[in-house]
């Protein structure tokens, strides 16, 4: 008979699906006749049980596991073990990881069947292109539902959802009646994003909970947007018609470049980062100028910080799709996440002081993305649409 040791460090390779030809033949042996079934038993529910190695898995989804593994490894045969080891590996990979299906033979027809989850186990899911726009009368267009084409006309503008998912604008007859500018907002819930072309063809990337108030057409010597949130701006150049975006008592002042403005009500400071032109910011009196590759800090006693070079492709990770950490602190990293994946955050317990850093796809479930994160040694629990942080 194996010893525990032996037969524990088997089946987490098992698990990991990373077991020789020899090593599973060996596993399978331990098996044969009904030896060491206790034994099995016995190892792999401790494994499964482990939370530093599967600390998302509830007791539903770790009984799961087990019928499935126990269920296949009854099999009588070898040489149909062999056969069909490395597809139930990878479905119990993917199993562990979604809890949506399982791959189970019947003990008696020997035929597989698909084992659906009775229940979703939690309700947290990436975000995608979601946006409600309101137009100058107080009417409301939900974007991510409505088709492409027109959406709805405005004085002398047509607004048009095109292909690609984007909001734009076009001039009726080529009009530009500055009596006729009425005003729009674009706004993205938790879980959301959108892009639109403003009237000017300035590109905007809008994050999640995150709103933009701007002119369906652009007169007079300025152009002026009101932003909360979080954007990415790509500002079209109009010779002696410089662009503005107000965030609460501050203003950013471009004539042409590229930044990310982030002003969340629940961040510490309202950040600008800019990519590439100039800028300037002003906050009462104040008058504060950047350069590419620096960053403005206004923290919330009204003091401005300057930092040089930022890593601007931490900055706008977002728009390009995906989570960047560098040195994040656990409470920073949740912030992000509650935002995209719409989920309230809680915390048990008193947390180990950890910093993150890396890159996470931002299609990645919920599952995958705290999994990673627990390599840190610390864990999570998600219920419903809430992700409750622990030690």
């Amino acid at each position: 008979m194996m010893d525990d040791k032996a037969l524990a460090a088997l089946i987490n390779k098992y698990l990991a699906e990373d077991l020789s030809r020899e090593e599973a033949e060996s596993l399978l042996d331990s098996l044969s006749g009904g030896q060491a079934q206790e034994q099995w038993e016995a190892s792999l529910t401790t494994l499964l049980q482990n939370r530093a190695a599967h600390g998302l898995s509830d007791p539903a989804r770790m009984r799961a596991a087990f019928h499935a593994i126990m269920e296949n490894n009854r099999a009588k045969e070898a040489r149909i073990y062999r056969k069909w080891w490395r597809a139930a590996a990878a479905a119990l990979v993917i199993g562990l990881a979604t809890g949506a299906a399982f791959l189970l033979y019947d003990r008696q027809e020997k035929m597989p069947l698909i084992a659906e989850d009775p229940k979703p186990l939690h309700h947290v899911v990436p975000g995608g292109n979601k946006a409600m726009l309101t137009l100058a009368d107080g009417s409301q267009i939900t974007l991510d539902s409505a088709g492409n084409g027109a959406i709805a006309s405005q004085g002398n503008m047509q607004v048009i959802k095109l292909n690609n998912g984007q909001l734009a604008y076009n001039a009726l007859n080529g009009a530009k009646d500055a009596r006729l500018t009425s005003y729009n907002t674009l706004s993205t819930p938790r879980g959301g994003q959108f892009q639109i072309i403003l009237p000017d063809g300035t590109k905007v990337w809008l994050n999640a909970a995150s709103s933009l108030r701007y002119p369906t057409s652009f007169a007079g010597k300025d152009r002026k947007v009101q932003l909360t949130g979080e954007a990415y701006f790509e500002v079209a150049k109009m010779n002696g018609m410089p662009f503005s975006v107000g965030v609460k008592d501050m203003e950013v002042q471009v004539l042409g470049t590229h930044f990310n403005v982030m002003a969340y009500h629940d961040e510490a400071s309202i950040r600008t980062t800019l990519l590439e032109g100039a800028v300037r910011i002003s906050h009462h009196a104040q008058l504060t100028d950047l350069h590419p590759g620096q960053q403005a800090r206004l923290q919330a006693s009204g003091e401005m910080r300057v930092l040089d070079d930022v890593d601007v492709e931490e900055t706008v990770a977002w728009k390009n799709g995906y989570f960047q950490f560098n040195r994040e602190s656990i409470a920073g990293v949740m912030r992000q996440i509650s935002r995209w994946y719409d989920a309230d955050i809680a915390y048990e317990g008193k947390l180990p002081e950890r910093e993150f850093g890396g890159k996470i796809a931002r299609n990645s479930s919920i599952d995958d993305v705290l999994k990673i994160l627990e390599l840190s040694n610390v864990h999570f629990r998600v219920e419903g649409k809430k992700i409750v942080v622990m030690p």
